[in-house]
């Protein structure tokens, strides 16, 4: 059993998250505090899981705050990192634990925190908080240790906040992508040596996580992962079985570069699976639109329902963004909706083995409600590879 410090550097100090409506909320600091932190600010209703969240590059240019209310006690291991460092730009919890207790443990949170250079904040009423993001919808906020003392200088951390760019418009997927082509052979932890490969699969990293990366390799996939800008021509000289489009951060509709790339994959005959940012690309490359939500999903409890066979699904989720279905009228067809506020979270093309879901079937965190979905996708895989004709996909095999 690893036992230390929740806080990590042993200190902490008062700091305020100010948010663009003027709110302020003031707590402790921790983590690293040498500068301020602005982003947009979310809730997260998941129990468990902050280091998957931590480390999920679709967080660029957010501060997450967890509903949870005790986080940190479990400490932090490299074997449930989803990336190689986290990419929130602030952490906000209500009591952040002051003591580790795991025997997996080999650092605490605010260790963590501290060496990635993410601000955290502990101590504030985080119910309030997400009462607020659900009402007002998710809103620009900063993360400061300027405490303000008057009125005047809450107006001017307020002015900070609403300067903050709002994530409409912007591609974030350029800054979490990796540098150059390469392969992916480890598979998940229950699996102590990867599958025989038997079919080619190229994953874009649009912000991948690892868990997916493991998941296509337990289903027996050689996996090439490649840059969000890699030309469809580049992927389909790699002769692939099938194409996987991945999660991300930020606005779909300003990553051109991967509407006009999946565009071009969708003129060839190659199956093709996308899950979040992932599946918003290829809805606008289908010809469709995607909008901005209120608040977002981001959590480990979203209830999904199958639209063929009426089941229900408990899922991880994570997207500020989604796709409008009437705009896909005659291109796709509504395969999965979300039960809280009846949004689309899965398509797919008729007649092809071209589909998509808003939510992480491969979940960490998260149930596993979903992971039949990769199994689904390597069927079809399998079946181009071995020269059968398509198949239109049902929306639970």
């Amino acid at each position: 059993m690893a036992t230390g410090t929740g806080t990590g550097t042993g200190t902490t100090t008062a700091a305020a998250l100010a948010l663009e409506d003027g709110t302020i909320y003031t707590g402790e600091g921790f983590g690293a505090l040498g500068a301020d932190a602005e982003g947009e600010v979310v809730f997260n209703t998941a129990m468990a899981g902050y280091q998957e969240i931590l480390t999920d590059p679709s967080y660029r240019g957010q501060i997450v705050a967890m509903t949870a209310p005790q986080i940190g006690n479990t400490g932090v291991n490299p074997e449930d990192f989803e990336s190689g460092r986290a990419w929130c730009a602030g952490f906000i919890v209500r009591d952040p634990s002051p003591l580790v207790s795991s025997w997996r443990a080999s650092g605490s949170l605010g260790d963590f925190l501290h060496a990635q250079g993410v601000f955290g904040l502990g101590g504030i009423d985080t119910r309030a908080l997400t009462r607020k993001l659900r009402i007002s919808g998710s809103l620009r906020g900063l993360l400061t240790t300027a405490v303000p003392r008057s009125e005047a200088e809450a107006r001017a951390l307020a002015a900070r906040a609403a300067a903050v760019p709002s994530l409409e418009g912007r591609d974030l997927v350029k800054e979490v992508t990796c540098a150059e082509v390469h392969g992916w052979d480890a598979p998940s932890w229950r699996n102590a040596a990867a599958p025989a490969a038997s079919v080619h699969v190229v994953a874009y990293d649009f912000g991948i996580k690892q868990n997916i990366l493991r998941r296509l390799r337990d289903e027996g996939c050689k996996v090439t992962v490649v840059p969000a800008r890699t030309p469809a021509a580049e992927v389909l000289a790699l002769r692939p079985d099938g194409v996987f489009l991945s999660n991300g951060p930020a606005d779909p509709a300003a990553v051109t570069y991967g509407i006009e790339a999946v565009r071009e994959i969708l003129s060839t005959d190659i199956p093709l699976f996308g899950i979040c940012l992932g599946h918003q690309i290829l809805g606008l490359a289908l010809g469709g639109r995607t909008f901005k939500l209120k608040f977002g999903h981001h959590g480990g409890n979203q209830p999904v329902r199958d639209e063929t066979s009426g089941k229900v699904e408990i899922t991880s989720q994570n997207h500020g963004f989604c796709v409008d279905m009437d705009s896909l009228a005659g291109k796709a067809e509504l395969t999965h909706v979300n039960l809280n506020d009846r949004t689309v979270e899965g398509m797919q093309v008729p007649g092809r083995d071209v589909f998509s879901v808003q939510y992480h079937p491969e979940a960490s965190p998260g149930p596993h409600d979903a992971s039949y979905l990769f199994g689904r996708f390597l069927a079809a895989v399998r079946r181009r590879a071995a020269g059968a004709p398509a198949a239109a996909p049902r929306a639970r095999d």
